[in-house]
């Protein structure tokens, strides 16, 4: 199930990548096709290593992804979904995400299994399976390939020529051949082996196989079919324009004429070779050839600006944000920033950079300093810890800051707005002197919080008017300080802080 949770998170991380080179090859749709086809080699990457470097201006940042703090993972389905009581998944974008988790199942005390476990037990399965059928058609049509040529005759170098096949291909991984179909006339059969030599020169004949393999891995996927066949058409198209940079424009016409005579129709799953002249795409490789003119020397370099760009962009991950604890500047509701809190509402407790701006939209009781905050992710109960500093006992005995009352509304505002954290800490410590450096600690459950409300608080993180009504409805209650909520460290012996 790790395999496979690792090959999900890989997939949705290419799929925003595939988007993202889709857009750019429109843009880039004067330039000529070499430079898309090197394009596609960031959804390779990203199909092929689940980890990556950040950097300050990764695209992955719009879709503000879980990043896996110190590993270089992008996480939208956690490793331990399976173990979770309320398990979700962030696709990247919330509408996607909030339709996905409604459907998720929650574990239940009667059930023996994790329902989740099930289901992704059930995954593995079917995933494995799939490999293993598109992986077995893969080998089979290769060898009924093999078996046409089998009975080819050379013509020169490694060129072959045969009855048994319709349009010439490049086939073969150690020494890749060029076969060819009989009755070939001598002028096509120039423009036939300068587009097949091409294929071979760039290696066209391995990476497509290559590629193949992978998209099989991710078959489940069907943004990773529509990459590999449009990889394929921006392969071709450049060869194609190899072949016209080489010959000149006065071949357009019956290099064109070529590509029709010996196009290829194909029906249903496409192995990853062999590379046929004619193969697929045909109708918008004649347009391209007739439309295409040699690029000038700035377009040339600015074209491979573009693409370097890019392919940072779409392969690194977006650098983690420091996240601030200082006090709010924008106009708030109650004393909470709305805007900064649904700005930075998040299913997961681990992203820091969501959690950080969440306690930023909190207002810092008087008299205390933040002092940053502490994230618990490695097991069950998930946690969060808010630092401070006691910068004036004179203040924070004269407003009563550390009542309780003011972190316990915090608290269950957070656990409104962090979807997986069981529990909210805030822990104070004296830099006063009149308490000997003594610390002072808050603890909130959300089992606590469920049984003050009589309801799970994260549906009032819908929406602002929602979150509002629930802050509302906090400055309506009466909180016992002495209900089990605080626990004390040192300052229970000592001096109680609020007297």
């Amino acid at each position: 199930m790790d395999l496979f949770l690792i090959i999900l998170n890989m997939s949705i991380t290419a799929s925003y990548v595939t988007l993202a080179v889709i857009m750019a090859r429109f843009l880039l749709r004067c330039a000529p096709k070499i430079f898309s086809y090197i394009l596609w080699s960031a959804v390779l990457i990203r199909l092929v290593i689940p980890v990556s470097f950040t950097t300050n201006f990764s695209l992955l940042r719009f879709v503000q992804p879980h990043v896996q703090a110190g590993t270089g993972l992008m996480e939208f389905v956690p490793r331990d979904i399976g173990m979770l009581k309320y398990p979700i998944v962030d696709a990247g974008v919330s509408k996607i995400s909030h339709l996905i988790n409604s459907s998720l199942p929650g574990a239940t005390t009667i059930a023996s299994v994790n329902p989740m476990q099930i289901i992704l037990w059930l995954g593995s399965i079917i995933w494995i399976t799939g490999v293993a059928i598109l992986l077995l058609y893969s080998i089979i049509s290769y060898l009924k390939i093999l078996t046409k040529v089998r009975t080819a005759t050379l013509v020169k170098d490694h060129v072959y020529e045969t009855d048994q096949i319709s349009t010439p291909f490049v086939c073969g991984f150690l020494k890749p051949k060029i076969y060819i179909p009989t009755g070939i006339s001598e002028h096509e059969l120039s423009y036939i082996l300068l587009h097949e030599q091409t294929h071979i020169l760039r290696r066209d004949y391995l990476i497509k196989p290559f590629a193949f393999m992978i998209v099989i891995l991710h078959w489940f996927n069907p943004m990773m079919w529509l990459s590999y066949s449009l990889m394929s058409k921006d392969m071709e198209m450049s060869c194609d324009e190899r072949v016209v940079n080489k010959m000149g424009d006065q071949i357009k016409g019956s290099y064109s004429t070529t590509l029709l005579s010996l196009s290829v129709s194909r029906s249903g799953l496409r192995s990853g070779s062999p590379l046929a002249f004619g193969e697929s795409h045909v109708k918008e490789r004649i347009k391209n050839i007739l439309s295409y003119r040699q690029p000038s020397s700035w377009m040339v370099a600015s074209s491979m600006l573009v693409i370097a760009a890019l392919i940072v962009g779409c392969t690194s991950n977006p650098t983690p944000l420091q996240p601030s604890l200082q006090q709010p500047s924008q106009s708030t509701y109650s004393g909470y920033n709305i805007d900064k809190l649904m700005k930075n509402k998040t299913l997961y407790v681990g992203n820091h950079v969501k959690v950080g701006g969440l306690f930023s939209g909190m207002a810092i009781p008087v008299g205390l300093e933040a002092n940053g905050l502490a994230l618990q992710t490695n097991a069950i109960p998930y946690g969060a810890t808010i630092n401070y500093i006691m910068t004036d006992s004179t203040d924070v005995s004269k407003e009563g800051a550390i009542s309780g009352e003011s972190f316990y509304r915090n608290s269950i505002l957070l656990l409104s707005l962090i979807d997986n954290v069981d529990s909210i800490t805030y822990s104070i410590a004296d830099n006063t002197g009149q308490y000997d450096g003594a610390t002072y600690s808050f603890t909130f459950t959300r089992e606590q919080v469920y049984k003050l409300l009589g309801e799970d608080v994260r549906h009032y993180a819908t929406d602002a008017t929602s979150l509002r009504k629930l802050i509302d409805r906090l400055d309506s209650l009466t909180f016992n300080e002495t209900s089990n909520t605080t626990s004390y460290t040192n300052l229970s012996e000592i001096h109680p802080l609020n007297g």
